[in-house]
């Protein structure tokens, strides 16, 4: 007899399957519930305003540059925090679909990379933006939009010809869809609208420098996923005991020079395998090779 999955057990079985579109999905929905549960708690006790300032301390991305180098995180929490219900709704929508096609053509680790680089790249515009223009009114930073927009614009530069329906009624060209988005934030850049439109331009400029070179190892997404592979083993060798080599009941450690050995050649298998994942995604791989990657990155 089948049971009948509860709310939880279906959101638990979401999040685990999904893939990683959802897990991003999941932490932008959960953050911005914490932060309307602080902001209401903080409304019952008639400490609103003051409650707001600390989650924009927390969460905020401050074009001011000195509010800017006390609160750093801001660069990577901000891209992930939404005030507004509506702002995360639209937002996560233009995830969900963008997300979800861009996780089918290059796998789940380049959605993962391109977002938070276009995130990056976008409040990083922003900021050096307000630096460099005194026109522009110092403003606080969060939502999603710049690293959708990277995901979204690698897509169209990509796959320039795919066509988007609306409503089933017309079909329009994702690269001219695209192209609509990026001049609309660039004549709207001057106007206090309430939007980023250099976050967005920021993520919209990485989107497109991830798909050049796409299957060389110079690729920008590519380097950055092998650079920081290689900080987390250079990191990691320094915590993990040598390997021993088990044959029978004989258990010896190993020596210095086969243990650098055996390191190497574990090192070149990951780089192969992450030039397959950049070429053809993560599903491409064997159950070999994903077992690997998974005891690699333990």
């Amino acid at each position: 007899m089948q049971t009948q999955r509860t709310f939880i057990d279906d959101l638990k079985h979401r999040y685990k399957h999904g893939g990683a579109h959802m897990k991003l999905i999941f932490i932008n929905v959960i953050l911005f519930l914490l932060i309307r549960v602080a902001l209401v708690f903080g409304k019952l006790l008639e400490d609103d305003a003051n409650t707001e300032i600390v989650l924009q301390y927390i969460f905020g991305l401050f074009t001011r540059p000195s509010e800017f180098i006390t609160h750093p995180w801001g660069i990577f929490t901000s891209m992930f925090a939404h005030f507004g219900a509506m702002h995360l709704l639209f937002n996560m929508i233009f995830l969900y679909f963008a997300g979800k096609h861009f996780e089918q053509l290059f796998g789940a680790s380049r959605l993962i990379y391109t977002y938070l680089m276009a995130g990056i790249a976008g409040g990083l515009l922003e900021f050096l933006a307000h630096l460099a223009f005194p026109g522009l009114q110092d403003v606080v930073v969060m939502g999603a939009s710049g690293s959708i927009m990277g995901i979204f614009v690698a897509i169209a530069f990509y796959q320039p010809n795919l066509e988007i329906s609306f409503f089933g009624f017309f079909k329009l060209r994702i690269i001219w869809i695209a192209a609509a988005y990026i001049v609309l934030d660039v004549i709207n850049l001057t106007t206090n609208d309430g939007t980023a439109h250099f976050a967005h331009l920021g993520g919209a400029i990485i989107g497109a420098l991830s798909i050049q070179n796409i299957h060389s190892t110079s690729n920008l997404i590519t380097a950055s996923q092998r650079m920081i592979e290689f900080i987390r083993q250079m990191f990691s060798r320094h915590k993990r005991p040598k390997l021993k080599i088990v044959r029978g009941e004989q258990v010896r450690k190993m020596t210095d020079e086969e243990y650098n050995e055996n390191a190497k050649e574990r090192q070149k298998e990951t780089d192969r395998i992450l030039d397959k994942i950049s070429k053809s995604g993560y599903d491409s791989l064997s159950k070999r090779e994903k077992d690997f990657l998974f005891n690699q990155s333990k």
